[in-house]
């Protein structure tokens, strides 16, 4: 997943998810961080105090996940590639400034490892229950993007493609990891930062006297500038033209929002990473993410020896959800199996994007453990039936 120019050049470690996405971040080119200490996305902002100076870099640690928020963007805006890593709690209060992100359009990364909630819940343990506020957590009408790895080797590969979506699409950015893939030791292969070219931003080649900091290119994302640059740019959360002037209007409004939305909805098809397995003879298809998909493997295993016919369809990408994709495929199955740590966020989506044409059978679990192999492969017979 990562662009290697030479492949030959990789070194393998043994780390955890939290410390993986961590160095994936610097691979991306991060030269930024803000954040305030969280179980269990603590030992990123650990790493990256240990890394980013030695490298460079700037850590800091805010006085909450406000000011975190809020110290990400300013540094973007000052040319510095940044992210932040929490968890629930943290995840809520970062919520507002989530919104300045979206409508200053600001590049940058936001790490969400998930624990079991609502309010200070399970610190330690593991839930996916943050996945519709990754989505709907802030006010207005917005569209994000959130990746969800499985593996320490995908904190690493799909951190560096979250800096690569907030460069290209210019927004904030989710890395929806959970506890037990943050916590997780594996091998992780690492190229050298040398044989990995980070994505660049967008800068803009106008004159100061002909750029507009909201004027879109044919994609629909604007260019930017950084501050000391010798533009003058007007960033303001209130509804802007395309010099970034407050226009209090409902025509500003339907403009702006509609390309904000627009931005992402146009290129789901570009953006939406996802892995199919036995998908050509299927009745039955798990749908899954994060951690819930490694648990589903094996019943998916043992449900094809007894017979059943299901494929498997792992979403490396939450949001934009797969729309057409999942109508797609329901009109040629019975049914879609979806285990996932939290109570049905994700599975709704599933039923709707189906349409009734073929049933729905949500796993569901409030957090704390993972499912049980025996459950997922009870439902896929019950599925079958």
């Amino acid at each position: 997943m990562v662009d290697v120019v030479n492949k030959k050049d990789v070194s393998v470690r043994f780390m955890s998810g939290d410390k993986a996405c961590a160095e994936g971040a610097l691979m991306a080119g991060c030269n930024f961080f803000a954040g305030y200490p969280i179980t269990p996305a603590t030992e990123v902002a650990e790493h990256m105090s240990q890394r980013l100076p030695a490298t460079g870099g700037i850590y800091i640690q805010m006085e909450d996940e406000i000011a975190s928020m809020a110290a990400i963007l300013g540094a973007s805006w000052g040319g510095a590639k940044s992210m932040t890593a929490t968890s629930g709690p943290g995840f809520s209060l970062m919520m507002e400034n989530l919104g300045l992100g979206i409508v200053t359009e600001t590049p940058c990364v936001i790490v969400d490892v998930q624990r079991g909630g609502p309010s200070t819940g399970l610190p330690t343990l593991v839930s996916q229950s943050d996945m519709m506020q990754a989505k709907w957590g802030s006010h207005g009408d917005y569209e994000v993007i959130a990746l969800a790895p499985q593996s320490p080797q995908e904190c690493f590969d799909l951190t560096v493609k979250a800096f690569e979506y907030s460069e290209q699409y210019r927004l904030p950015v989710f890395v929806m990891m959970d506890e037990v893939v943050g916590h997780m030791t594996e091998k992780v292969e690492i190229p050298s930062p040398d044989s990995v070219k980070p994505y660049p931003r967008r800068y803009t080649k106008l004159p100061p006297g002909e750029y507009m900091p909201y004027r879109p290119q044919e994609d629909l994302v604007p260019e930017i500038v950084s501050a000391g640059q010798g533009y003058a740019v007007h960033v303001t959360g209130l509804t802007h033209n395309e010099k970034g002037y407050p226009e209090i209007s409902a025509k500003a409004q339907e403009n702006m929002v509609q390309r904000l939305t627009d931005k992402i909805k146009k290129n789901v098809k570009k953006i939406v990473l996802l892995e199919e397995e036995n998908l050509e003879d299927a009745e039955i298809v798990v749908v899954s993410y994060g951690i819930s998909a490694r648990t589903a493997q094996y019943p998916i295993e043992k449900a094809r020896e007894e017979g059943m016919k299901v494929g498997f369809v792992r979403l490396l990408t939450v949001w934009p959800f797969p729309e057409e994709y999942i109508d797609n495929l329901a009109k040629r199955i019975k049914a879609f199996v979806v285990p996932e740590i939290n109570l049905g966020q994700i599975g709704r989506e599933v039923e709707r994007c189906a349409h009734g044409q073929a049933k729905v059978l949500g796993i569901t679990h409030p957090g704390g453990g993972l499912h049980f192999p025996e459950k997922v492969l009870e439902t896929i017979r019950s599925a079958a039936q």
